[in-house]
């Protein structure tokens, strides 16, 4: 099998158990086998601990410069702490395919970063596709009702929306660190650095669970939040970046709403409501607007 064809099939593995883990985290913490903070503590500890033992398997011998710990603890309190303890607990509280349609909002905020930041010049194309995004979050925010899985929807948007903005510094601030060390290295010092940043949040959670509670049903959910979603996630994007380039991977995380849509209505009753079919296409116009160059760049 060729390596492009390997790659096109991990990253489509990586979005398909992104889109399952979706399901998975609402199936658990709907039915209180585990609260959110309690998944994440989990997650984020067995990930850092197998890629150690990646990193052991195959050592990647490269001295961290000091002058860039900084960068990569904020890089972990963005990416790993916060933005993962806010997806959750958010997840926990509103439906699904709100969760996987509002983290479309992460480039949209990247394009205002960039803008403000790095002073880069936005068109007025990329102006009416920020204005379809955000009007996408505000129908989806305000229409949404607290009934079957969503507990809290309004609050649990909210905090979707405060992951995407926490994801879009980790975004720009890992970019150098990418660059400059090998990618599974830097992951794997976020994962660590990143693990003492959740420890103190998901403890008392993690400690309630009740094990003798879980069943086939809860392990295998657990699995494939920690191994498929995370870990292997994780993985098959990095590998994706690598052999296919950024933009070819960066583009499969459009099919993350159909799939997460699909999975929720068989596994957990959510409904495909008008609002979220408008609200989709509102936010997948907006973010392939803004993210549009002029044809001169």
């Amino acid at each position: 099998m060729q390596l492009k064809t390997k790659a096109h099939l991990g990253l489509l593995s990586a979005n398909i158990f992104f889109s399952i883990n979706l399901s998975a985290v609402k199936y658990l913490t709907t039915n209180h086998f585990v609260q959110s903070f309690g998944i994440n503590l989990i997650r984020v500890a067995v990930s850092t601990i197998l890629f150690w033992m990646l990193y052991l398997a195959k050592p990647v011998k490269s001295t961290i410069d000091r002058a860039d710990l900084p960068r990569f603890i904020i890089c972990a309190l963005t990416g790993i702490a916060i933005n993962q303890m806010l997806f959750l607990k958010g997840l926990s509280l509103t439906y699904s395919i709100h969760a996987v349609l509002l983290i479309l909002s992460a480039p949209i905020f990247i394009t205002v970063f960039a803008a403000i930041f790095l002073k880069e010049r936005i068109s007025p194309i990329q102006i009416v596709g920020l204005g379809l995004g955000v009007c996408g979050a505000v129908i989806l925010i305000s229409m949404g009702k607290n009934s079957g899985t969503g507990d809290n929807v309004i609050l649990g948007d909210t905090l979707i929306l405060i992951n995407a903005l926490s994801y879009t510094i980790y975004f720009i601030m890992v970019k150098p660190l990418m660059l400059k060390y090998n990618p599974i290295q830097v992951t794997r010092m976020i994962f660590t650095i990143g693990f003492f940043g959740v420890l103190p949040f998901g403890w008392n959670e993690f400690t309630a669970i009740n094990w003798t509670d879980f069943g086939w049903m809860e392990y295998g959910c657990l699995g494939l939040i920690v191994l498929g979603g995370t870990f292997l996630a994780y993985l098959f994007n990095l590998y994706g970046i690598k052999i296919l380039g950024a933009s070819i991977t960066g583009a499969y995380i459009y099919l993350q709403p159909i799939f997460a849509a699909i999975i929720a209505m068989i596994f957990l009753n959510e409904s495909l409501e008008w609002y979220k079919v408008i609200a989709g296409a509102f936010i997948f116009t907006g973010v392939y607007l803004s993210n549009k160059k002029r044809k001169h760049e």
